[in-house]
């Protein structure tokens, strides 16, 4: 995609909040033994285990508006994937309407304790949650553009979406992040849960080159010279 004509007006620049530091330290310290008390079974059978992260809303009211966010088609991907012996649980911040029937969902597919809802969770708590992920999933079909994946990515963590809406501009037409199909996306999680461990310093810092404060002057920059031109 030609990004020169993309300008996001970021209140923060990603490159300064979201650096990757170190992934093991957070997983140990904070969000692993977090989850590992609400979905004790996981340990139980399995020991340690990945996570899967995904940091929004939940919907605002217990309507269809906000399930295109596709926390549904995660929780459905869960059984097949924990059935392949992978060690999952997959963790969900954010609140609202919609939570009471994707907590249905998680009971009625057989996943409840690999599903943790930690609730809201404020802006400077994000940072440790998405470096403490070993894959952040988000398989929204109507995604304006998705600061999530950027955030996720400047953090070191790996992103998944689907090719939809806005996330292949953010994930760079899966450059920088993975893109799935709808039917493929349990195989897509799959994959990037047995894949080899991606360099997450070097994973922020394309992101940041790409979509970092400079890299938002430059297109503002271009951006005013061709109206300029057509002016």
């Amino acid at each position: 995609a030609d990004t020169d004509w993309i300008v996001s007006a970021l209140l923060h620049d990603i490159g300064d909040i979201y650096a990757p530091h170190n992934h093991d330290e957070y997983a140990a310290t904070i969000l692993k033994p977090f989850v590992r008390e609400q979905c004790a079974w996981v340990v139980e059978k399995h020991g340690d285990f990945q996570l899967l992260y995904y940091a929004t809303h939940v919907g605002a009211d217990p309507d269809k508006r906000e399930r295109y966010k596709g926390q549904d088609c995660v929780i459905d991907a869960l059984p097949g994937l924990i059935a392949g012996g992978r060690r999952v649980a997959y963790v969900v911040a954010g609140d609202g309407g919609d939570r009471a029937r994707l907590e249905s969902l998680a009971r009625e597919r057989g996943v409840a304790d690999a599903v943790r809802f930690v609730g809201e969770v404020g802006e400077s708590g994000l940072p440790a949650l998405y470096r403490a992920a070993d894959l952040f999933v988000l398989p929204s079909t109507g995604e304006g553009f998705g600061i999530v994946y950027l955030e996720a990515m400047a953090s070191g963590t790996p992103a998944l979406g689907l090719r939809a809406g806005g996330a292949p501009d953010a994930l760079a037409d899966g450059r920088l992040g993975t893109l799935a199909t709808a039917e493929g996306l349990a195989a897509a999680i799959a994959a990037g849960l047995d894949g080899p461990e991606v360099d997450r310093s070097a994973l922020s810092a394309e992101v940041v080159a790409r979509f970092g404060r400079e890299a938002f002057r430059r297109a503002v920059a271009r951006l005013a010279v061709r109206l300029e031109e057509v002016a």
